[in-house]
């Protein structure tokens, strides 16, 4: 449980800092404004084409008496309209990090800059790095279409379908999310998607106690332009939480292997290699 209230808090310290960082708010917005339109038209697009595909779809029931074939198309043309808007909410913010790639990457630096410490860089060019970005997303976007079959196949199962299977489905798309959202930050820390993926498994509850709510407040697009910059301040105070926590378990590791070893050591000295974290480094961020 306090997993979920931290996620949370990270939320808010995200959306906090960029409020008071006035000029990343406004570099933050163009991506997310950019990608609502392009969005908003391919919606229009579908809301005007849907039924002439459910009727190029489903050539067999032409000859079907009214009212059962009006019943039908409508059904599977608000089925079709359902899975593009489904599909638009869990892209979004891969499309958005994508185009804002330069945007974000800056936001991120500026975050890790004011919380102190070293400021990570990928060591890598900007098209090495939208290369990796396009990749992983496409990748992640393939689990979430098969997680998002399989919910849209179970929602057909009475009860279930209309209860359990919509709390999962929000469940799926915020830990999927906090993980579009965390690349940013990790990826300038040379953590590759499985090792971002490992990461987020092991505070699961922190990944979702960031994102569940993020993905309500994205079902209005509008709402998740004007969230995104301190969306992503938020994931990025959490990958330092993260990386920080890891090294740190790394840390003890070592030293209590060393400890047992015990050759050439004196009890209490630090382990030969491990990193002593500053004070705070690995507490909450300073916003808090």
């Amino acid at each position: 449980m306090s997993d979920l209230v931290g996620g949370f808090r990270y939320l808010l310290a995200g959306q906090r800092w960029v409020f008071s960082n006035g000029r990343w708010l406004g570099v933050g917005l163009l991506p997310g404004l950019v990608a609502l339109v392009l969005y908003a038209g391919a919606l229009v697009g579908l809301g005007f084409g849907a039924d002439d595909l459910t009727a190029w779809a489903t050539p067999f029931a032409d000859d079907w008496s009214e009212p059962w074939l009006g019943l039908f198309r409508g059904f599977l043309t608000a089925l079709v309209f359902a899975l593009g808007l489904f599909l638009a909410v869990i892209t979004f913010t891969a499309v958005t990090l994508l185009i804002g790639q330069p945007f974000y990457e800056s936001l991120s630096e500026q975050v890790d800059r004011t919380e102190g410490g070293e400021v990570p860089e990928s060591g890598r060019s900007l098209w090495q790095d939208l290369w990796i970005s396009g990749r992983d997303s496409v990748r992640l976007l393939l689990r979430v279409a098969l997680y998002g079959v399989l919910l849209f196949a179970l929602g057909f199962v009475p009860v279930i379908g209309q209860t359990v299977v919509p709390a999962i489905g929000f469940c799926v798309s915020g830990y999927f999310l906090t993980q579009e959202l965390t690349s940013v930050a990790l990826q300038r820390r040379r953590v590759d998607l499985d090792g971002q993926l490992a990461l987020l498994k092991a505070r699961r509850a922190l990944a979702l106690g960031f994102g569940v709510p993020l993905v309500l407040a994205f079902v209005v697009p509008l709402v998740a332009v004007f969230l995104m910059p301190g969306a992503v301040a938020g994931a990025t105070l959490m990958a330092r939480h993260l990386v920080g926590a890891e090294t740190e378990s790394a840390a003890e590791d070592a030293g209590r292997d060393s400890a047992g070893r015990g050759a050439g050591q004196g009890a209490g000295a630090p382990a030969v290699g491990a990193r002593t974290a500053p004070a705070g480094e690995f507490g909450p961020p300073k916003s808090w």
